[in-house]
Protein backbone atom coordinates (compact mmCIF):
# COMPACT_ATOMS: atom_id res chain seq x y z
CA UNK A 1 0.00 0.00 0.00
CA UNK A 2 1.38 3.31 -1.20
CA UNK A 3 1.27 6.19 1.22
CA UNK A 4 2.16 9.95 0.43
CA UNK A 5 2.31 11.87 3.79
CA UNK A 6 3.11 15.89 3.53
CA UNK A 7 4.75 18.04 6.06
CA UNK A 8 6.10 21.46 6.47
CA UNK A 9 3.14 23.57 5.05
CA UNK A 10 2.27 27.10 7.59
CA UNK A 11 1.82 30.82 7.27
CA UNK A 12 4.44 32.82 5.91
CA UNK A 13 4.70 36.61 4.79
CA UNK A 14 5.17 37.66 0.88
CA UNK A 15 9.00 37.24 0.22
CA UNK A 16 9.32 34.47 2.96
CA UNK A 17 10.25 30.67 2.23
CA UNK A 18 9.06 27.69 3.02
CA UNK A 19 10.09 23.35 2.44
CA UNK A 20 7.50 21.37 1.52
CA UNK A 21 8.40 17.41 2.69
CA UNK A 22 6.66 14.21 1.24
CA UNK A 23 7.42 11.06 3.17
CA UNK A 24 6.74 8.01 0.95
CA UNK A 25 5.87 4.18 1.98
CA UNK A 26 5.35 1.38 -0.58
CA UNK A 27 6.97 2.69 -2.93
CA UNK A 28 10.54 4.19 -3.78
CA UNK A 29 10.40 7.45 -4.40
CA UNK A 30 13.70 7.48 -7.52
CA UNK A 31 12.23 4.54 -8.93
CA UNK A 32 9.03 6.66 -10.93
CA UNK A 33 8.03 10.54 -11.53
CA UNK A 34 6.64 12.39 -8.34
CA UNK A 35 5.24 15.80 -8.60
CA UNK A 36 3.32 18.77 -6.77
CA UNK A 37 0.32 20.26 -7.49
CA UNK A 38 -1.64 22.99 -5.59
CA UNK A 39 -5.20 23.70 -5.49
CA UNK A 40 -6.31 27.26 -4.34
CA UNK A 41 -10.22 28.16 -3.32
CA UNK A 42 -12.42 27.70 -6.43
CA UNK A 43 -9.59 27.03 -8.40
CA UNK A 44 -8.55 23.63 -10.20
CA UNK A 45 -5.90 21.51 -8.67
CA UNK A 46 -2.76 22.58 -10.80
CA UNK A 47 0.94 21.10 -11.37
CA UNK A 48 3.50 22.89 -9.95
CA UNK A 49 6.61 20.92 -9.98
CA UNK A 50 8.03 17.26 -10.92
CA UNK A 51 10.78 15.07 -10.77
CA UNK A 52 11.51 12.20 -12.95
CA UNK A 53 12.05 8.83 -11.66
CA UNK A 54 15.89 7.55 -11.95
CA UNK A 55 17.73 10.91 -13.25
CA UNK A 56 15.88 12.73 -11.72
CA UNK A 57 14.99 15.53 -14.51
CA UNK A 58 13.17 18.80 -12.77
CA UNK A 59 10.38 20.88 -14.74
CA UNK A 60 8.36 23.91 -13.46
CA UNK A 61 5.03 25.51 -13.95
CA UNK A 62 6.10 28.70 -15.50
CA UNK A 63 4.27 30.31 -12.75
CA UNK A 64 7.29 29.15 -9.60
CA UNK A 65 9.84 28.76 -12.50
CA UNK A 66 12.92 30.10 -10.65
CA UNK A 67 11.55 30.05 -7.38
CA UNK A 68 10.34 26.90 -6.28
CA UNK A 69 12.82 23.68 -6.45
CA UNK A 70 11.70 19.81 -6.47
CA UNK A 71 14.50 17.36 -5.19
CA UNK A 72 14.29 14.08 -3.36
CA UNK A 73 16.06 12.33 -1.06
CA UNK A 74 16.15 8.75 -1.60
CA UNK A 75 18.09 7.71 1.77
CA UNK A 76 15.29 8.66 3.03
CA UNK A 77 12.43 8.07 0.54
CA UNK A 78 11.70 11.66 0.60
CA UNK A 79 10.81 14.33 -2.02
CA UNK A 80 11.05 18.05 -1.25
CA UNK A 81 9.90 21.31 -2.50
CA UNK A 82 11.51 24.31 -1.49
CA UNK A 83 9.72 27.35 -2.18
CA UNK A 84 11.70 30.98 -2.16
CA UNK A 85 10.02 34.26 -3.30
CA UNK A 86 6.75 33.41 -2.11
CA UNK A 87 3.62 35.47 -3.64
CA UNK A 88 0.21 36.08 -2.55
CA UNK A 89 -0.62 33.85 -5.21
CA UNK A 90 1.35 31.04 -4.24
CA UNK A 91 -1.32 30.02 -1.56
CA UNK A 92 -3.10 27.19 -1.78
CA UNK A 93 -3.17 23.54 -0.78
CA UNK A 94 -0.07 21.46 -1.81
CA UNK A 95 -0.52 18.00 -2.83
CA UNK A 96 2.46 15.65 -3.39
CA UNK A 97 1.57 12.97 -6.30
CA UNK A 98 3.30 9.52 -7.28
CA UNK A 99 2.40 7.83 -10.52
CA UNK A 100 3.68 4.44 -12.76
CA UNK A 101 6.70 5.24 -14.90
CA UNK A 102 9.60 7.47 -14.82
CA UNK A 103 7.77 10.60 -17.06
CA UNK A 104 7.09 13.51 -15.81
CA UNK A 105 3.53 14.34 -16.34
CA UNK A 106 1.21 17.76 -16.11
CA UNK A 107 -2.08 16.60 -15.64
CA UNK A 108 -2.97 15.39 -12.34
CA UNK A 109 -5.25 12.28 -14.16
CA UNK A 110 -1.71 10.82 -14.39
CA UNK A 111 -1.12 10.43 -11.25
CA UNK A 112 -2.17 7.59 -9.04
CA UNK A 113 -1.26 8.27 -5.85
CA UNK A 114 -1.75 11.48 -3.96
CA UNK A 115 -1.33 12.84 -0.01
CA UNK A 116 -3.91 14.87 2.44
CA UNK A 117 -2.20 18.01 1.12
CA UNK A 118 -0.81 20.34 3.46
CA UNK A 119 -1.71 24.31 3.66
CA UNK A 120 0.53 26.88 2.31
CA UNK A 121 -0.51 30.77 3.07
CA UNK A 122 0.93 33.74 1.74
CA UNK A 123 0.19 36.58 3.79
CA UNK A 124 0.64 40.51 3.33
Amino acid sequence: QVQLVESGGGLVQVGGSLRLSCAASGRTVSSAAMGWFRQAPGKEREFVAGISGIGGSTYYADSVKGRFTISRDNAKNTVYLQMNSLKLEDTAVYYCAGKTGVVVRTTKAAYDYWGQGTQVTVSS
